[in-house]
């Protein structure tokens, strides 16, 4: 696989972007995607939603009081919201000329866990992803206090219920074990000491506040420090500890390059993550260049993402609904603001059980024969017996080739577009699909080729990269 291809996947969702690392060079390439601007205006389909503490309290003495079918009203514009913010965002991740901002947006989303399932505040959901995508690029530290002070994690990990004489731990535990230092750099009695400082922390209009009824005023002691603490004091004292870079270096280099990253790599990239205090751009800049000089491809499994939109990127379908890309992403265990518990999706091997590599070569099948998926489609495609039992939209695919080449240039030519390897068998089986007289002039060439890509994206090499 040419390198601008493998890298145009790992930092963005496709190959959309190999001509411009190729041609800026990867170092200008990543200062663009770190200069790239983002929208900040609420989006439409938010504007009637509740935003303040009193809107909220307004709506929920409405449904109090509302008949059947005003609380079936006010559901299904819940429901509507939850929905178009998923595609909202999936929209961004078609659309951005450099999408590595929204790629690390999803990391931080999938890092800092809040799901719309239980915080069920579309609002504060919209807040939480805008935070991810202000500080992408930032501090660390500065984006784990904004985090922390949200009304999106203060509702999901039950700070609410955190009050002086009657703790809740649940905010102040995956404040160590999973967002920063990991198991093993804490105690319990930090554990604890930290729900007394993050005690009475709750909902504000802005983001969270503390409440003083609820407030724990005495002094704690945070990793061997005494004091009066509040939520920014207990982030700062974290960041002071030997072991805080490694946890998050770690889990970006499995993000972006390597499934099972070195012990090594962790903490060489650690170190310099301390050394540049903590600011995540340089980290990626050293990261990526370092990493781009390597030979390391097909060491990370596609998450869903990556594989649908390649897909459509490949066959230069642009107009299939955001809907269906997010349904797709959720039949394959990637549901957008809504992972399965805290600790996020896993990744790795998790995304390549037989079930879902069935679901994507079902898919692969029918968009390359022109057929359009809904989500009605997608539900039949849950059994390795079953076909699509629905009518199909017929749609029109092309996929791009060399018109001057022939069969054995072609191969070679999505098979370093696609392909991390190729072997003998994997040759001789693409030879007699795309045979030597093959024309690239004629009137179905294109057909042909795509009959061949097909055949790609079912190969276990096609799954990574």
């Amino acid at each position: 696989m040419k390198k601008s291809n493998l890298w145009s996947l790992r930092l963005g969702f496709s190959g959309k972007e190999s001509d411009k690392i190729e041609k800026l060079g990867l170092e200008k390439f990543l200062k663009r995607s770190y200069d790239s601007k983002f929208d900040i205006q609420l989006p439409a389909f938010l504007n009637d939603d509740p935003k303040t503490l009193i809107e909220l309290k307004e709506l929920r003495e409405a449904i109090k009081t509302a008949d059947t079918e005003e609380k079936k009203k006010i559901q299904k514009k819940e429901i509507y919201s939850a929905v178009e913010l998923k595609k909202w965002w999936i929209g961004k991740m078609r659309n951005d000329e450099f999408p590595l901002r929204e790629n690390m947006v999803c990391f931080w989303h999938n890092h800092f866990v809040s799901t719309t399932q239980k915080v069920k505040v579309n609002y504060w959901i919209y807040q939480h992803n805008m935070i991810l995508r202000e500080h992408a690029f930032g501090n660390f530290k500065e984006l784990t206090k904004q985090i922390v002070r949200s009304n999106a994690m203060v509702k999901y990990l039950d700070n609410v219920d955190n009050k002086k004489g009657k703790y809740n731990e649940n905010l102040s535990r995956e404040l160590l074990e999973l967002f920063t230092i990991g198991i093993g750099n804490y105690t319990e009695n930090d554990i604890k000491e930290g729900a007394r400082a993050l005690a009475g922390l709750n909902y504000g209009d802005d983001g969270a506040i503390y409440r003083s009824l609820a407030q724990d005023n005495t002094n704690k002691t945070y990793f061997g420090k005494t004091g009066n603490w509040n939520s920014d004091d207990l982030v700062d004292i974290i960041f002071e500890q030997k072991n805080i870079p490694y946890l998050i270096t770690r889990k970006i280099l499995k993000w972006f390059i390597y499934d099972h990253p070195s012990e090594e790599l962790v903490t060489y990239y650690g170190d310099y993550f301390r050394k540049v205090k903590f600011e995540i751009q340089p980290l990626l800049t050293k990261i990526f260049t370092e990493e781009y000089k390597k030979e390391n491809s097909g060491t990370k499994i596609k998450d869903p993402l990556v594989y649908i939109l390649q897909l459509l990127d490949e066959l230069h379908i642009d107009d299939l609904d955001d809907g269906i890309v997010m349904f797709f992403l959720k039949q394959q265990g990637m549901d957008l603001y809504n992972q399965v518990n805290v600790k996020g999706w896993d990744g790795g091997n998790s995304w390549l059980t037989s079930q879902i590599y069935l679901q994507r070569n079902n898919t692969s099948d029918l968009l390359c024969s022109g057929r359009s998926i809904t989500r009605k489609v997608l539900n039949t495609m849950t059994s390795d017996t079953d076909k699509p039992k629905t009518e199909l939209d017929k749609i029109d695919v092309k996929i791009d080739f060399d018109p001057e080449g022939n069969n054995k240039t072609i191969i070679t030519e999505l098979s370093n577009r696609l392909l991390f390897k190729v072997n003998d068998s994997m040759q001789k089986d693409m030879e007699n699909l795309l045979k030597y007289d093959f024309d690239p002039k004629e009137a179905h060439a294109n057909f042909a080729v795509i009959r061949l890509f097909d055949y790609i994206t079912k190969l276990p090499e096609y799954q990574l990269i």
